[in-house]
């Protein structure tokens, strides 16, 4: 195995209570996934207008209706997460030597949550909410998507380099190898959630009705691209157990099992069920668990101290 060995000067003043906002950031901000899960799958992505970051041309809406509250929720959720990336960026940079990794992973995170930010503004000024089932919105929506993702992996590996010692190794192998799984499992994420949409913009009343609606030839292009999630789903699934396979018997592979497992039942549930949004929610969450859990293995199997590398 090409390995390297990393060795970081000393955390400077890494107490607890970093690691405690490191881990109650990355959970805000799934909370934030599954609101804004909740956004979509009850159409309240208009509840504030075209209006951003004003909610109907107001700081604070005034009688506000359903849609309206639901959607500002999800506004002062991210406000929310704004506050607590900033607290962390300060600390970690406080708190831990230059060029330690945990500062890339927090100022990573730091960047993409900008980037969700005008990708949000984006989505609500060009309209691309609710009913909207433009190719337009399917595009920039797959890289919103894609950007969530990337920025609960970047709230992870900030968590996992808070959490490890200072001194560790590089695989370059297995760095590869991870990189195919995590992109693999990327593309399984923004199709599930392009599935999800076309759930929501086009329901069925049953099982058959959805395959005839997917396969149709006057089907829109998101529909059609419903097929890819399932599809994803299984060679990513090939892929990662592949990857368990190095890391057997740990507790860590054994989660990551766990929780591939039940994602794959909520998957078929979802499914038989025809997509309600409780079921759209739980299952996302199930994804988000699953995607924080899997970066931390690729991460064990990257950056491995020296006795677990020797194990």
């Amino acid at each position: 195995m090409a390995t390297a060995a990393v060795q970081f000067a000393p955390s400077q003043a890494l107490t607890p209570n970093v690691r405690r906002l490191a881990w109650l950031t990355l959970g805000w901000n799934i909370l934030v996934v599954l609101w804004g899960a909740v956004v979509r799958a009850t159409g309240s992505g208009a509840g504030c207008g075209n209006h951003w970051p004003l909610c109907n041309g107001q700081v604070i809406p005034h009688s506000p209706r359903v849609d309206t509250i639901v959607e500002f929720t999800h506004r002062m959720m991210t406000g929310g997460a704004t506050l607590l990336t900033v607290a962390l960026l300060i600390a970690v940079f406080a708190a831990t030597a230059k060029y330690h990794p945990a500062r890339k992973a927090i100022v990573a995170a730091t960047i993409l949550l900008v980037n969700e930010a005008i990708l949000g503004a984006v989505l609500v000024k060009l309209g691309y909410v609710t009913g909207n089932r433009s190719v337009g919105r399917v595009i920039l929506l797959s890289i919103h998507l894609s950007n969530t993702l990337l920025l609960l992996g970047a709230y992870t590996l900030s968590v996992y380099f808070l959490e490890r010692p200072w001194r560790f190794t590089v695989s370059r192998r297995n760095l590869w190898f991870s990189i195919v799984g995590i992109v693999s499992t990327l593309v399984v994420g923004v199709s599930g959630s392009l599935a999800a949409l076309g759930d929501t913009l086009f329901p069925s009343t049953s099982l058959r009705a959805a395959f005839v609606q997917d396969f149709s030839s006057s089907a829109p292009m998101i529909l059609r691209l419903r097929s890819v999630h399932p599809l994803s789903a299984i060679l990513a699934t090939i892929f990662v157990v592949w990857l368990l396979k190095r890391a057997w018997g740990s507790p860590l592979a054994n989660l990551v099992l766990a929780l591939l497992a039940f994602q794959i039942a909520l998957g078929l549930a979802d499914l038989l069920l025809l997509a309600p949004t409780w079921m759209q929610v739980v299952h996302l969450l199930g994804a988000d668990l699953y995607w924080s859990a899997l970066l931390w293995l690729s991460a064990r199997q990257t950056f491995p101290l020296a006795k677990e590398l020797n194990a």
